[in-house]
């Protein structure tokens, strides 16, 4: 009798981790997922309206050479003076 009832505690202790070893997989799998999301939109939210910025400041660069060098040098001059304090 005590063989039966640890063959029934064995199949079913092996149940339990056969379906603790799938939920295991499945959250692994959508972890991955979240992850790859995660890194998708940081690239495109952070990247692109970086680039979309740099390019419109380099149209307004081409387009006005006269204003960027000027705003470039009172940059450059209230940083030197506030570094230099």
């Amino acid at each position: 009798m005590a063989t039966s009832n640890q063959s029934r505690d064995h199949s079913s202790t092996k149940m339990w981790e056969d379906s603790f070893h799938g939920e295991g997989e499945q959250l692994t799998m959508a972890a991955t997922s979240a992850k790859e999301t995660a890194v998708q939109y940081c690239d495109h939210y952070l990247a692109e309206p970086a680039r979309d910025l740099f390019g419109l400041v380099q149209d307004y660069v081409k387009s006005r050479p006269d204003v960027a060098a000027v705003w470039c040098f009172g940059l450059g001059l209230f940083l030197g003076w506030r570094l230099n304090r």
